[in-house]
């Protein structure tokens, strides 16, 4: 789907009943400033270049990750803002099929300058009444893991395999997964951040099943390569405590819903996710969590976002949960959810 927003969104796409009065003043303003918003892959784009641009595209650094977006604001209150700091190369707003905003969004700047500027200035502006926005520094990491594929396969079976279902994929290299036994890990590059994230997001929404296999999807993370390297080092691997099972350690990203009554108690997996940062000297970690979507089955979707004082880079995803009847708070399970996950990648990463 290409062209101008008020040509390319048909009105079937946008659930009529839904944020009537925030779509048709986003239409008014596309009208009026003669702007070009392109839906593509679940996304909306402004420029990527925008119109006149000559040269070459910005410098790594120069993109801006923005989360807790309320789901009824769009591109009309957004750009304009971003606007107010520097010239926008590139705005990507992640949108679901109602037609409401996925919570986070993309900001390219014309150089880091600008990028940094924007941190400083919209970090935890309140975007409407009650709602701050989150801004930092996107990683535009261009590199997915895939876990939990056969030991017998080979790398000349799952390029093409790939090939087919993504585009821009740069290399492929197999690896033992070492957080599934008996089982493989896939590091994949892409030629760019966009194509990488466009694959993951294919991966994970598409189906889960490649080769026979279920699989995991998620970003190639520094520790994860740290873990990839424990694996290939023997008796260099720590471990969790082992009252916590391997199958209770859930994916970064998972399309799959989970049931949190199977998990350990809250209290003591968020005790031990802080002693663990508090014991690598990376800070104390603060979890986002915001509810994006609900199934006819009641599965709840949310997006999260964990920033890490003194890690690289923030770890974010989307996961599904079932509400129980035990009376805890979604969000809360969301979060020990989320440390599970992060337990298992801080257990192979250096101590200071």
């Amino acid at each position: 789907m290409n062209g101008m927003l008020e040509t390319q969104i048909p009105s079937q796409m946008w659930s009529e009943k839904i944020n009537q009065a925030n779509k048709a003043a986003l239409l008014t303003w596309v009208k009026e400033t003669g702007i070009q918003l392109v839906q593509v892959n679940g996304q909306r784009k402004y420029g990527g270049p925008p119109p006149g641009w000559a040269g070459y595209a910005p410098p790594s650094g120069s993109e801006v990750f923005i989360g807790k977006i309320p789901q009824d604001i769009y591109e009309d209150k957004l750009i304009p803002l971003f606007q107010n700091v520097g010239k926008l190369y590139e705005f990507r707003l992640m949108m679901t099929f109602s037609g409401l905003n996925r919570g986070f969004a993309y900001a390219k700047y014309m150089n880091r300058r600008n990028a940094q500027e924007a941190i400083a200035l919209l970090n935890n502006f309140e975007i409407q009444s009650g709602s701050p926005i989150l801004v930092c520094r996107s990683t535009e990491k261009c590199e997915l893991c895939i876990d939990g594929l056969a030991p017998s396969l080979k790398e000349c079976h799952l390029l093409p395999m790939l090939q087919e279902l993504t585009s821009g994929l740069q290399s492929i290299s197999l690896h033992a997964s070492p957080f599934r036994k008996k089982r493989q890990l896939a590091e994949v590059k892409y030629i760019s951040h966009q194509a990488a994230a466009i694959a993951k997001k294919n991966l994970v929404e598409g189906s889960l099943c490649l080769c026979g296999d279920q699989i995991e999807v998620a970003w190639l993370t520094p520790i994860i390569k740290q873990e990839l390297h424990n694996v290939s080092v023997p008796g260099n691997l720590k471990a969790l405590p082992s009252s916590w099972s391997h199958r209770s350690v859930l994916p970064q990203v998972s399309s799959r819903p989970i049931d949190c009554q199977m998990l350990p108690t809250r209290a003591s997996v968020l005790d031990y996710l802080k002693l663990q940062c508090e014991l690598h000297q990376l800070g104390s970690p603060v979890i986002f969590t915001k509810c994006v979507q609900r199934n006819p089955e009641d599965w709840l979707q949310f997006w999260y976002q964990v920033v890490i004082p003194k890690y690289p880079s923030p770890f974010s995803g989307f996961i599904w949960i079932k509400p129980d009847p035990s009376g805890l708070e979604d969000h809360e399970k969301v979060k020990y959810f989320v440390a599970l996950q992060l337990l298992k990648v801080l257990a192979g990463y250096p101590v200071m």
